[in-house]
Parts: structure tokens; sequence; C-alpha cells
């Protein structure tokens, strides 16, 4: 009797407890709606959640690129690229609950050299080892570094800086000069001391998707990869599923939205992915049944 009661308790738990939900932010063009939310409950076939939230009204007034992380106190962050170029900054927000949102503001990290052509594609990362986000994107400063065929207004490198609160942010630095123009890197956390962070080769006439690897979300990071998917891929975001990794990207010559798998980010396999039409470049996280029905309006 005693058993079957056990038996009982755990099921009637194990059914309290809910999965967590896969959320991708997303934008689509013209890209001055806002943020967009895309869910799934398996990560592979995605549905757009209908709706907008924070109308981008700082910098050059668009929302591209929108990255988000949640910090060790449940606050969600979010940042984006504001501006294709002049924008010497990018977006933030934050939110307890993916509905409500503070007012935009412009953090302004590139303001302090004046031949700076565009801050793209901000990816933030929240560091649960040292309590902190780290925040990467892409810059253009003409003539500091050797060229592939591409303008020099289009040589892009990685930059970086480091904030516990928002307020206060360590000055911007190099984050990574593979020796080709890079933008769109995607920090990936396996364990301690192994990290692997997923960029994209801009350089023409690859313009496709590597990876590179270190033991700290800050670097260095070393044997920088082979690409693993097509030309003109862009993008790319990364969810864990089961055992398995999936690395989305956008395959903008083709316009659609295309995945890989992997389980030791060496060797990579197609998969068949679902994703609305007009989605574009975000970030993928897990977020909880509730405030999933939050986003859907309490449905």
């Amino acid at each position: 009797m005693r058993q079957l009661l056990y038996i009982t308790l755990l099921f009637l738990v194990s059914c309290t407890v809910q999965k967590p939900v896969y959320m991708f932010t997303s934008f689509n063009e013209p890209a001055s709606d806002g943020l967009r939310f895309l869910y799934s409950y398996d990560g592979y076939k995605w549905t757009d959640v209908g709706r907008t939230f924070v109308k981008p009204t700082v910098g050059s007034k668009v929302m591209r690129d929108p990255s988000i992380a949640k910090g060790a106190d449940g606050e969600y962050h979010l940042v984006w690229t504001s501006g294709w170029k002049n924008d010497k900054g990018f977006g933030h927000a934050y939110s307890k609950d993916l509905v409500n949102w503070s007012a935009p503001e412009f953090i302004p990290v590139m303001e302090n050299d004046s031949d700076v052509v565009n801050v793209w594609a901000p990816e933030i990362y929240f560091d649960d080892e040292k309590n902190q986000y780290v925040i990467v994107w892409a810059s253009t400063i003409p003539f500091k570094f050797p060229k592939g065929e591409e303008d020099e207004r289009n040589n892009h490198r990685l930059y970086y800086t480091v904030t516990k609160d928002f307020k206060a942010f360590t000055p911007s630095k190099l984050y990574l000069d593979p020796g080709f123009s890079v933008i769109d890197a995607v920090i990936v956390k396996r364990a301690a001391k192994d990290y692997v962070l997923v960029l994209k080769d801009n350089t023409r006439p690859n313009r496709n998707i590597k990876v590179a690897f270190g033991n700290d979300p800050l670097g260095p990071w070393n044997n920088v990869s082979a690409p693993f998917t097509g030309k003109f891929t862009e993008g790319p975001s990364v969810a864990k599923v089961g055992r398995e990794w999936l690395i989305y990207f956008d395959s903008y010559e083709k316009k659609t939205y295309d995945a890989v798998k992997t389980t030791d980010f060496i060797h990579f396999d197609s998969t068949a992915v679902s994703v609305p039409h007009g989605h574009k470049h975000g970030t993928i996280f897990m977020a909880t049944k509730k405030e999933l029905k939050g986003l859907l309006g309490g449905k």
C-alpha cells in the first residue's frame, strides 16, 4: 500500500513539473516592428507567437539580431542591432516576464573611435561562473586589419564588453581577430572550461559558418574550423536538444532557415527543421510554459 501511494505521489509530482519551452528571438524585415518570438516544444518545429514587443526607439530605430540572456536574478536582458551603419552602440531593454519591458536604451560601446563604421549583431551571454554578462559584436574600423576581397568598410572584427548591472561597462576591447572578416558570434558552454564559439566568416567569397574552441567565454579562441555550411549563410543560433546541439542559420541566398546537428562540434549533419517564413537572426533560450502563456496573451 505504501509503495502504491509512493508511486502515485511521484506521478502527481511529475505531472506538475513542467518541461521548459524552447524560445527563439526573432525579427522580420524591414526590422521596424520590434521584437518577435518563436516557440517550440521539441527544438525542431517552431511557431510564431504572433505579436511584437519592445518597439525600437533608439539609434537608427530598427531592431535586428535580437539576442537575449537570463541572469541569476531571473531577469532577461535583450540587446540588438539598432542600425546598419553609423550607430556606435546597440539597443538594450530588460524584462522579468518577457512581456513587459523597460524603455529601450542605447549603449554606446564604440563611441570613442571616430572611424567605427557600425556595431552589428550584439550577442549577449550570461557567465554563470563569474555572474556577469559578456556582450560580443562585430565592428569595422577601415584600414585597421588586413582584408580579403571585401571593401574596407566591410572588414569586421569582433569586440566585447562586460557588465554586471548594465550601468557600468568595461572598456570595449578586441575579442577575436581570426585573420579574416568575422561577424555573428555565439558563445556556447559545454562544460566548465569547455566553450565553443560559433561564428560567420564574412570574407568574400566564403560567407559561411565555422567554430572555434576555448576554455573561457572571453577566449582566447583556437583551432578555427573549416566551414560546415555552404556559402551565403549567417546568423547562427544554438540549441541543446537531448545529447545533440542544433545550429540554426539563415541561408539568405536560398531564402530558407536551415540547421545542422552535432554532438562534438567537429562532425555536422544536416537535419530537417520547420521555421516560420520571414524569421531572421535571433537567440534560442529556454523559458517556462507560464512565460509562454503570457507571451501568447494568456491563451
